[in-house]
């Protein structure tokens, strides 16, 4: 006879699931991991194993979600410069099946569009969209019928529809994109940089005030190109990294010191073979959860020194 897994198991089993939804509803590492762990707390409480361990653990993890997400929004209110999701370098919940649409669904442009959602929006669209939830459970998840739900999701669906970006469908071609354009960032070589970029591409990064990062925006394929061959040759003289690795399921890379620490991520957004927009993250409050993190004012203190005296 089949032992019955234990309370723990089971938890264990649907962690990375419950992780995945938490992160997309929140946009954080750290808060979705708080979210798991306050799940964890009701399901050791509860008196009876409900019917389906998947149903109930989702529904709770969605509730504390959504009861984060409506806090966290008076906070992103008050933040300083743009307000980008925490990087994510690895999804622990794989779906082969569904792998493309859980890569996209987590990007940081998907993300950015599921904050012109209202809480119950995005909820009831990624429990659906994302992750295939019938709507009994994400009706039960939400506290509300069914055919309020049925309303929400398409409400939700027609937000993103129209402010959806179009990636790129190969995925191969997506990274061979990527592997030109950190060899033309590592070179430090204007042309090749202005050559991958979309005439309107856009470079911006999230600091939070925190860290140094561009005062504005910077727009255009030759402004772009030009500020991107002006950052690593003396970076990486001073050994400084650049990593190249998935961030938020897409193409991008993690800026590391000479002693391996933390300075930034760079992710990639793609669009009819050309690179559209390039998000950093340098905020240290948001690469914590990534490795050690590195004193990014120091950093630029000596990257500019070096750009200063190239010998």
């Amino acid at each position: 006879m089949t032992q019955k897994p234990t309370r723990t198991e089971e938890f264990q089993e649907l962690r990375p699931l419950l992780f995945s939804i938490a992160y997309r509803l929140l946009g954080s590492v750290s808060e979705a991991e708080d979210a798991v762990q306050d799940t964890w707390l009701r399901w050791e409480s509860t008196a009876t194993r409900p019917a389906s361990t998947k149903a109930f653990l989702s529904a709770v993890v969605t509730r504390i979600s959504i009861d984060v997400l409506r806090s966290a929004r008076v906070r992103r209110e008050a933040y300083v410069g743009p307000w980008f999701p925490e990087p994510l370098l690895t999804d622990p919940y794989q779906d082969p099946e569904r792998s493309a649409e859980l890569a996209d669904s987590v990007s940081m442009a998907a993300l950015l569009l599921l904050e012109r959602l209202s809480p119950l929006e995005r909820a009831v669209f990624v429990l659906r969209e994302v992750f295939a939830f019938g709507f009994p459970e994400i009706a039960s998840a939400v506290n509300r019928s069914e055919a309020a739900c049925r309303q929400l999701a398409v409400r939700a669906r027609r937000h993103m529809d129209a402010g959806r970006p179009r990636f790129e469908a190969d995925r191969a071609e997506r990274q061979e994109l990527a592997d030109r354009f950190f060899h033309a960032f590592r070179e430090g070589d204007v042309d090749a940089l202005r050559a991958l970029l979309a005439a309107d591409v856009h470079m911006v990064g999230d600091g939070g005030g925190k860290a140094p990062q561009l005062a504005r925006a910077v727009t255009g394929a030759d402004n772009v190109a030009r500020v991107l061959a002006a950052i690593i040759p003396p970076f990486v003289r001073i050994g400084g990294v650049m990593e190249p690795h998935q961030v938020n399921g897409q193409p991008g890379a993690v800026l590391r010191d000479r002693d391996g620490k933390i300075i930034s991520t760079l992710v990639l957004e793609m669009l009819d073979g050309q690179i559209q927009t390039i998000r950093s993250v340098v905020n240290p409050d948001k690469l914590g959860h990534v490795g050690p993190v590195a004193d990014a004012w120091a950093v630029h203190r000596e990257t500019q020194q070096a750009r200063r005296n190239p010998e």
